[in-house]
C-alpha cells in the first residue's frame, strides 16, 4: 500500500512541497524497514528445488511425471545429476514460475 502511494506521487509528474515533503517521508520509512528485515538468500536450481518442494508438501514421488523415476528425483536432489532444459521447463509449469527462477542472478 505504501509503495502504492510513492508510485502515484511519482507518477502525478508536478508535486506541492507538502507532497514532496510526504514522499520523502514515506521514501525513508521504507527504506528503514527494508534496512530491519533479514535478507532473502538468492537460491536457484536444486537449492530452489528443495525449497519448492518442502513449501509445497510434496515428496519425491510427486515429481515422477517430470523425472520419470523416483530415482533420477533422488539423484538430482543430491547433486548427483544436473537438472536439464527440459526439466527446468517441466519444474516451471508445474510450479507456476518463470524457468528463469532456477538460473542464478548473475
Amino acid at each position: 500500500m505504501t509503495q502504492t502511494r510513492i508510485d502515484q506521487l511519482l507518477d502525478q509528474g508536478k508535486l506541492s512541497q507538502d507532497e514532496k515533503d510526504y514522499l520523502n517521508v514515506l521514501g525513508a520509512l521504507v527504506y528503514e524497514y527494508e534496512q530491519q528485515q533479514e535478507p532473502i538468500p538468492d537460491i536457484y536450481g536444486v537449492e530452489l528445488l528443495k525449497s519448492l518442494i518442502e513449501d509445497n508438501g510434496l515428496r519425491q514421488k510427486d515429481l515422477v511425471s517430470i523425472f520419470k523415476t523416483e530415482s533420477i528425483v533422488s539423484d538430482i536432489l543430491n547433486g548427483k545429476r544436473e537438472l536439464t532444459k527440459r526439466h527446468i521447463e517441466e519444474l516451471a509449469q508445474f510450479f507456476h514460475v518463470s524457468p528463469a527462477v532456477f538460473f542464478p542472478i548473475n
